[in-house]
C-alpha cells in the first residue's frame, strides 16, 4: 500500500504542531483507530492484526513481546498504512522483566526510591529490548486492607510513601528522555481509589468520601502526572456510583481541568463494555458514549469504540473535537517516544537481560526489603563457625517461580536463586545443610512429611522454616478473607517449636498476613514478601550477618483479620483508646450493666493497636534517639519547618536505619489523622557512629483538603515526631503562624 502523503510532519517541529498537522490529515476512522487497542495472541497476530493495521483501525497492541513479531507489525504500520503513523505496544512490566524485582509491595518496604528507580530502569531496558515502548506500571493504589490481592503491586497504605516510590517507578520506566533507547512509557494505575473496594475483594464498589479520595487516594496519581507519567488506566471498580471508566468527575474535572494532565487514558481489559454489567450503560454504543464522554481515551481490547463512535459522531452525540482532542493525547506520546523517528527494535543496542548490574540491582532491592519483626534473644545473625547443623523446612525455601510472586508474565524463574541453594554455597563445607519441603504448597494439611521435618529439626543446631504464601495467592483476582498462612503452616510451626531447636521463620508473601498464631512460636522472624530473581543471596546474607535488615513495614500488619481496616493514620475519634481504657474480653463481668461511660474505640477480643505498626522493623544494629528539636517553634506560612534529631548506633555492627517523619495538625476545619508520615531518609552508621538528621519540611507540605475541597494550609498547632517506626513517641511541637511574631521581625 502506497502513501498518500508523508508519514511525519517536519521534525522541527514542536511536538504539539507535529500532533496537529497530522491530525489534520486524519479521517474520522483512523483517528478512532488511534483509540483501539488489540491483544496478541501470539504468532496469529500477523493474520489477525494485518488488515486492520494497515486501514488504520489499530492505535496500539497488548501483549506481544517477540521482538521479531513487534517488528513486523510495527512495518506494517508505518509501511502499509495510509499514514504510516506507529503503535503502542503494551505489557504489564510491573516489577521486572526476565530480571525480577521484589514485588511492589516490597519495593515500597525498602524505603528506598532511589533502588525502585534503578529497578524499573533494569525493568524498562529489558522490556524494550523485545520491542515493548508502553507498561502498564506503577500501581499506586493505596490501600489499607491486605486481603485485597493486588495490596502486592502497590506501595502500601501511606499517600507519603506512595507518592515517592511511584515517582521514582515512573522516572526509571521513561528515563532522562522518553524518545533514548530503552525509555518505555509508564501507566499510573488505577485511576482511582481501586484499593478502597469493599472488603478486599478485587472488582467490588468503591464506597469512598472526597475527602478521603483528595487528601489520600489521589495524592500518588498526582505526583506522578508532576513527575511526567505519560499515561494513566481507569480503575475497574465503581466510584461512588460512577464506576471510574465513565467517570467525568475522577476523568475531566479532576485529572484534565484541575491537573492539566496531558497525557491519556486507557482502559483496563475491556472495562469500556463492563459498564453494562455494573448497570450504568445499556449496550455497547451506550458503554462507548459514557467512557468517551468521561475522557477515557483508549479502550483496552473491547472495541465498543471503533464499532460505534463513527455512527455516534455523525449522529452529533460526541463531537469530533472531542475525538480530536482524546487522540491528540495519544499521538503526543507516540511523539515523545521518538516512534516516528524510529518503530523498529534492534535487541543489540540494549543491554543483554539478567546481566550483572541487573542482577546486582534485584538482589541490592531483596536485601533492602526484606523486613525484620522479631529476634528473640538475639538469634540472628547466625554465626555458621558456631553450627554444626541447619535444617531448611517447608514449601518456599526452594521454590524459584514462587519467589517471583504475581504478574510476572516475562520473569525467568530459572535464574531464580532460591534461600536453599543460596544458603547451601554459603555453608558449604562449613555447616551441613538438610532440607526438608514437608509440605507440596503451602496450602497443603498434614502429613507424614511433617514427622522427617520434626526429625530433621531435632538433630539440627537451628530450624529455618520457609513459609508463606505461593505467588498465585495474591495479585488480581486472588483476595482472600482468611489472611493468616495458609494450610497448616501453623501446625508445622507448632511442632517444630516442640523439639526445642532455636526457630527462624522466613516468610515469603505478596501481602501483610496475620501472624498472630505463630509469632511467640519463633524466636526470629524475617518477612521476606515475594523477593524476585536474588532473593536468596539477600535472604542467605541477612541470616548469616553479612548484611543487617533495614527493611520497614509499608503496611500495618493486624493481629487477626476483624481489626481491618487498621492503618497508622487513622482519626482520634471523640474516644481515642489508650492503654488504661481498654478491657479484654475475658475480663468482662457477664453481669455488668451496659455503659459508654468511660468507653472508647477498641475490639473487645483485639485491643486498639496492631501486630506490627506501620514503618516497623528491626534491625542488627541498636538505633538510639536523642535529643530531637524543632529550630523554631513557630513556622510562618511560606517557610519550612526544619527538625533534627541525634541518631546512634549503639550497636556491635554497621547497620541501615530509615529515619521517619510524622506530623499531627491538631485542629482543623475538617478533623485530621493522628499521625501523617512526611517524610524518611536511610542512614548508615557503623558501630558507636552518632550522625545528626535534619527534616525540612515546607508548610505546603502540611496542606489538606477542607470541608469545601480547598487545599489549605491552616494555622496552629502541631506535633512532629521522629523515629524508627510510626508508634515512635520522641515529640516536638511547633506551630505554624500566618504572620511574623514581634521576635521574627527583621
Amino acid at each position: 500500500m502506497s502513501h498518500a502523503s508523508p508519514t511525519t510532519p517536519a521534525p522541527e517541529q514542536t511536538v504539539d504542531q507535529r500532533v496537529a498537522d497530522l491530525l489534520g490529515r486524519m479521517t474520522l476512522i483512523e483517528k478512532i483507530g488511534q483509540m483501539n487497542q488489540l491483544n496478541s495472541d501470539g504468532p496469529a497476530v500477523l493474520d489477525q492484526l494485518r488488515h486492520p493495521i494497515q486501514a488504520g483501525h489499530v492505535g496500539s497492541v497488548l501483549n506481544e513481546v517477540d521482538v521479531v513479531l513487534v517488528n513486523e507489525l510495527q512495518r506494517i504500520a508505518v509501511e502499509e498504512s495510509r499514514l504510516g503513523i506507529p503503535l503502542l505496544i503494551g505489557r504489564d512490566v510491573i516489577h521486572g522483566f526476565n530480571t525480577v524485582m521484589p514485588i511492589p509491595l516490597g519495593q515500597a518496604a525498602t524505603w528506598n526510591p532511589a533502588i525502585v528507580r534503578e529497578g524499573a530502569r533494569v525493568a524498562a531496558l529489558e522490556a524494550a529490548s523485545s520491542g515493548v515502548n508502553w507498561t502498564f506500571a506503577p500501581m499506586m493504589d493505596l490501600t489499607r486492607d491486605p486481603r485485597w490481592g493486588r495490596i502486592a503491586e502497590g506501595f502500601g497504605e501511606d499517600a507519603h510513601l506512595a507518592s515517592e516510590m511511584a515517582v521514582a517507578m515512573v522516572r526509571g520506566f521513561q528515563g532522562n528522555n522518553l524518545a533514548d533507547a530503552g525509555s518505555i512509557a509508564a501507566c499510573a494505575k488505577h485511576f482511582a481509589a481501586y484499593g478502597a473496594v469493599e472488603s478486599g475483594r478485587d472488582y467490588a464498589t468503591t464506597n469512598i468520601s472526597e475527602y478521603e479520595l483528595r487528601n489520600y487516594y489521589l495524592r500518588p496519581f498526582k505526583a506522578a502526572i508532576d513527575a511526567g507519567v505519560s499515561t494513566l488506566m481507569a480503575s475497574f471498580s465503581d466510584v461512588n456510583g460512577v464506576p471510574a471508566t465513565g467517570n467525568e468527575f475522577l476523568m475531566r474535572k479532576v485529572l484534565r481541568e484541575e491537573w492539566a494532565f496531558e497525557g491519556f487514558v486507557v482502559s483496563d481489559w475491556d472495562s469500556v463494555r463492563q459498564l453494562i454489567i455494573h448497570g450504568l450503560s445499556e449496550d455497547d454504543r451506550d458503554a462507548a458514549l459514557a467512557a468517551v464522554t468521561a475522557g477515557v481515551n483508549m479502550e483496552m481490547v473491547g472495541q465498543s469504540y471503533i464499532h460505534h463512535l463513527p455512527a455516534l459522531v455523525e449522529e452529533g452525540l460526541v463531537a469530533e473535537a472531542m475525538i480530536d482532542e482524546l487522540v491528540a493525547s495519544i499521538l503526543r506520546v507516540k511523539f515523545q517516544l521518538g516512534l516516528f523517528e524510529n518503530a523498529y527494535t534492534n535487541p543489540s543496542d540494549l543491554p543483554p537481560a539478567g546481566n550483572p548490574q541487573a542482577l546486582d540491582t534485584v538482589r541490592q532491592a531483596a536485601l533492602q526489603s526484606v523486613v525484620l519483626l522479631k529476634n528473640e534473644g538475639r538469634l540472628l545473625p547466625l554465626s555458621p563457625d558456631k553450627l554444626n547443623s541447619v535444617a531448611l523446612i517447608g514449601p518456599l525455601a526452594d521454590a524459584p517461580y514462587e519467589q517471583l510472586g504475581t504478574w510476572i508474565f516475562d520473569g525467568n524463574a530459572q535464574w531464580s536463586v532460591t534461600p536453599r541453594r543460596a544458603l547451601e554455597e554459603r555453608l558449604d563445607g562449613q555447616v551441613e545443610v538438610h532440607y526438608v519441603r514437608a509440605m507440596d504448597t503451602s496450602r497443603s494439611r498434614v502429613s507424614p512429611t511433617f514427622d522427617d521435618a520434626v526429625r530433621a529439626a531435632s538433630e539440627a543446631d537451628v530450624a529455618i522454616l520457609f513459609l508463606g504464601e505461593e505467588s498465585i495467592l495474591s495479585g488480581e483476582a486472588h483476595s482472600r478473607a482468611n489472611i493468616d498462612l495458609p494450610g497448616d503452616q501453623a501446625e508445622l510451626v507448632r511442632r517444630i517449636r516442640a523439639t526445642g531447636r532455636p526457630v527462624i521463620a522466613v516468610i515469603q508473601a505478596g501481602r501483610a498476613l496475620t501472624l498472630t498464631n505463630i509469632v511467640d512460636e519463633v524466636d526470629a522472624l524475617l518477612f521476606a514478601w515475594h523477593p524476585g530473581t536474588m532473593g536468596g543471596p539477600a535472604i542467605a546474607d541477612l541470616l548469616l550477618g553479612v548484611d543487617s535488615p533495614s527493611g520497614k513495614l509499608p503496611v500495618t500488619f493486624p493481629r487477626m483479620v476483624g481489626q481491618i481496616p487498621i492503618y497508622y493514620n487513622q482519626k482520634n475519634t471523640g474516644k481515642p483508646p489508650s492503654h488504661d481504657t481498654i478491657v479484654h474480653i475475658d475480663d468482662i463481668d457477664p453481669f455488668a450493666p451496659q455503659t459508654s461511660l468511660g468507653m472508647t474505640a477498641f475490639h473487645l477480643d483485639a485491643g486498639y493497636t496492631p501486630l506490627f505498626p506501620f514503618g516497623f522493623g528491626l534491625s542488627y544494629g541498636e538505633f538510639h534517639y536523642d535529643n530531637m528539636r524543632v529550630a523554631t517553634p513557630e513556622v510562618p506560612l511560606g517557610e519550612s519547618l526544619r527538625a533534627s534529631v541525634e541518631l546512634t548506633n549503639r550497636g556491635a555492627v554497621a547497620a541501615e536505619e530509615v529515619v521517619q517523619l510524622y506530623v499531627r495538625d491538631l485542629v482543623g476545619n475538617v478533623t485530621r489523622p493522628i499521625k501523617e508520615l512526611k517524610g524518611f531518609r536511610r542512614v548508615r552508621l557503623a558501630p558507636g557512629e552518632t550522625t545528626v538528621v535534619e527534616f525540612v519540611v515546607h508548610t505546603d507540605e502540611l496542606a489538606f483538603y477542607d470541608r469545601h475541597m480547598r487545599r489549605v494550609t491552616e494555622p496552629g498547632k502541631f506535633h512532629v515526631w521522629i523515629g524508627g517506626d510510626s508508634d515512635t513517641q520522641l515529640r516536638a511541637d511547633f506551630r505554624v503562624v500566618d504572620i511574623l511574631t514581634d521576635d521574627q521581625k527583621p
